[in-house]
Protein backbone atom coordinates (compact mmCIF):
# COMPACT_ATOMS: atom_id res chain seq x y z
CA UNK A 1 0.00 0.00 0.00
CA UNK A 2 1.25 3.88 -0.65
CA UNK A 3 0.62 6.80 1.37
CA UNK A 4 -1.76 9.44 -0.42
CA UNK A 5 0.51 12.30 0.59
CA UNK A 6 3.28 10.73 -2.05
CA UNK A 7 1.54 11.78 -4.72
CA UNK A 8 2.37 15.30 -5.93
CA UNK A 9 1.15 17.79 -8.62
CA UNK A 10 3.27 16.90 -11.96
CA UNK A 11 4.49 13.28 -11.62
CA UNK A 12 4.00 11.23 -13.79
CA UNK A 13 1.30 8.54 -13.71
CA UNK A 14 1.64 4.63 -15.38
CA UNK A 15 0.34 2.21 -16.29
CA UNK A 16 1.99 -1.45 -14.26
CA UNK A 17 3.97 -1.84 -17.21
CA UNK A 18 5.32 1.88 -17.37
CA UNK A 19 3.62 3.49 -20.44
CA UNK A 20 2.87 6.95 -20.02
CA UNK A 21 -0.99 8.03 -19.45
CA UNK A 22 -0.69 11.35 -18.10
CA UNK A 23 0.15 13.80 -15.44
CA UNK A 24 -0.80 14.66 -11.75
CA UNK A 25 -2.58 17.74 -11.52
CA UNK A 26 -3.81 17.44 -8.19
CA UNK A 27 -5.53 15.27 -5.30
CA UNK A 28 -9.15 14.97 -5.27
CA UNK A 29 -10.25 13.56 -2.24
CA UNK A 30 -9.92 10.00 -3.48
CA UNK A 31 -9.59 10.70 -6.92
CA UNK A 32 -6.03 11.85 -8.98
CA UNK A 33 -7.01 14.26 -11.30
CA UNK A 34 -5.08 14.40 -14.53
CA UNK A 35 -3.61 17.35 -16.53
CA UNK A 36 -5.68 18.40 -19.93
CA UNK A 37 -2.38 18.32 -22.14
CA UNK A 38 -2.10 14.68 -21.88
CA UNK A 39 -5.42 13.84 -23.33
CA UNK A 40 -6.28 14.13 -26.79
CA UNK A 41 -9.85 15.21 -26.14
CA UNK A 42 -8.54 18.42 -24.03
CA UNK A 43 -10.51 17.26 -21.07
CA UNK A 44 -9.54 16.66 -17.24
CA UNK A 45 -9.76 12.71 -16.51
CA UNK A 46 -9.99 11.31 -13.32
CA UNK A 47 -8.24 7.91 -11.50
CA UNK A 48 -9.49 6.74 -7.77
CA UNK A 49 -6.93 6.06 -5.23
CA UNK A 50 -8.17 2.40 -5.09
CA UNK A 51 -6.45 1.70 -8.67
CA UNK A 52 -2.76 2.87 -7.65
CA UNK A 53 -0.49 -0.13 -6.87
CA UNK A 54 2.59 1.99 -6.24
CA UNK A 55 4.47 5.52 -6.16
CA UNK A 56 8.31 5.42 -7.33
CA UNK A 57 10.67 7.21 -8.23
CA UNK A 58 8.51 10.14 -8.97
CA UNK A 59 6.00 8.39 -10.82
CA UNK A 60 2.67 6.42 -9.46
CA UNK A 61 2.25 3.27 -11.33
CA UNK A 62 -1.53 1.86 -11.49
CA UNK A 63 -2.35 -1.88 -10.60
CA UNK A 64 -2.44 -4.03 -13.67
CA UNK A 65 -5.87 -4.36 -14.68
CA UNK A 66 -7.01 -1.03 -14.09
CA UNK A 67 -9.42 0.83 -16.90
CA UNK A 68 -7.85 3.92 -18.69
CA UNK A 69 -10.53 6.55 -19.60
CA UNK A 70 -10.69 7.18 -22.93
CA UNK A 71 -8.56 10.15 -23.98
CA UNK A 72 -5.72 9.44 -21.71
CA UNK A 73 -2.34 8.70 -23.39
CA UNK A 74 -2.47 5.21 -23.39
CA UNK A 75 -5.41 4.90 -24.94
Amino acid sequence: MFEKLRVKEHMEVATSTGQHIGTVDEVKDDQIKLTRSDSSDGAHHYIAFDNVDKVADNRVYLKQGTPIPMGVGAN
